[in-house]
């Protein structure tokens, strides 16, 4: 992991830097249940929200207003420390872990560098995937320090079904991690510059039209990530753990006021994480198709006289345009829940581990497959056969 700097400057940034990410993460939940409110309402040709404020933005105020003031309850046979521990052991995971996905090129003020991210880990994808996952710890604790039979039950449920997607979620990134060559994030993004091109076989194919995105090489990893995202974070079509007309309400049964809330923002935290990894596993992160950092540096260059001022609009350029990947990812959770039925439990876990599962697997051993083969067949084949795997490589890249 990458130290908080030399400097009291550099020590004092990163302090702040690190802040306004998690400040950003949280104050991003009630533009978020905003959208969907106004998304749903839409979709099923309804207002929404459309009375407190211009188009109902201040309806978030009121909102919070209202949990804040709610009555602090306890069930009578809840375990108190657990009871008030989930909801705050809920919000941390999603913090922490959205920290370490980089959002821009590095900010250079001067000698100093400064990274767009809460902090960066060398093996970035590990540390988000062990850190999300504590997320069913906090389920579990909601479930049993409620007290309640409903709440148990969706806690069981949503262990279940973290442990059954997580398998499949991890093994599709395998794929994804076989293929950068890397754990590193930034590394990943690097990887994804420029127009799409494979090399193999002793011969390299490019394809200008596209550009060198994850999901053009692994697009089966990338279906099945992105479908176990939402049974990771307890979206529809899987929130049988919060499923209303079976359970009540789940693990949330007993919760309300600012308990609640916390559990909320713990939820579209982990949307979050799962937007910002498929943008940076499969859509460039980052970066702008086509045009390389340097390009845009160049730009600024040009354009404001300063290096600083250039680099600044390096970094905010680059920014804006992961936070437009990222928001339209967020806006297909927010359309799905309001497009696709729950499924049954028994469909949930068949999905997991006779579909998801294999499937997973099938793309991890073809991607080890292949990636073997580009690389030993180019300088071990015979020239003969050589020249006629290249001829059918051509054939199948044509562009």
């Amino acid at each position: 992991m990458t130290s908080m700097g030399t400097s009291s400057f550099e020590i004092t940034v990163n302090i702040i830097k690190t802040l306004a990410v998690f400040l950003m993460m949280v104050q991003a939940v009630p533009i978020l249940v905003w959208l969907e409110r106004r998304g749903s309402a839409f979709i099923q040709n309804r207002f929404g929200p459309n009375r407190v404020g211009p188009l109902g933005l201040v309806q978030l105020l009121a909102d919070a207003v209202k949990f804040l003031h709610k009555e602090d309850f306890v069930p009578d046979k809840a375990n108190r420390f657990l009871f008030y521990a989930a909801p705050v052991f809920a919000l941390i995971p999603a913090s922490i872990a959205y920290m370490a996905i980089p959002m821009s090129t590095p900010l250079i003020l001067g000698e100093s560098r400064f990274l767009i991210q809460g902090f960066e880990i060398n093996v970035g994808i590990v540390f988000i995937l062990g850190i999300s996952s504590l997320a069913a710890y906090t389920i579990l604790m909601a479930g049993w320090g409620s007290g309640s039979k409903f709440s148990l039950m969706g806690a069981m449920r949503a262990s279940a079904q973290i442990i059954s997607y997580e398998l499949a979620l991890g093994l599709s990134i395998v794929g994804v991690i076989m293929t950068y060559g890397t754990f590193n994030l930034t590394d990943m993004i690097t990887a994804q510059m420029g127009a799409l091109n494979f090399s193999g076989f002793g011969y390299t194919t490019t394809i200008s039209w596209l550009p060198n995105w994850g999901i053009f090489y692994q697009p089966v990893a990338a279906v099945i990530f992105f479908a176990a995202a939402f049974a990771e974070s307890n979206r529809l079509p899987f929130d049988l753990a919060e499923g209303e007309a079976e359970l009540v309400a789940g693990f949330h049964t007993e919760y309300g006021g600012f308990k609640m809330l916390m559990f909320f923002i713990g939820e579209y935290g982990h949307m979050m994480i799962a937007a910002g990894l498929m943008t940076t596993f499969f859509f460039g992160g980052y970066l702008i198709p086509y045009i390389t950092p340097d390009d845009v540096y160049q730009f600024g260059l040009n354009n404001f006289g300063s290096e600083t001022a250039a680099h600044i609009f390096n970094s905010a350029v680059h920014f804006l345009m992961y936070n437009v990947k990222f928001a339209l990812f967020l806006w297909i959770f927010i359309h799905v829940r309001w497009t696709l039925p729950r499924f049954r439990y028994d469909q949930l876990m068949d999905l997991g581990w006779k579909t998801m599962l294999p499937w997973a697997l099938g793309n991890t051993i073809v991607t080890s497959i292949v990636i073997f083969s580009a690389a030993y067949f180019s300088i071990s084949f015979p020239p003969a056969v050589e020249d006629v795997l290249k001829q059918i490589f051509k054939y199948f890249t044509r562009t």
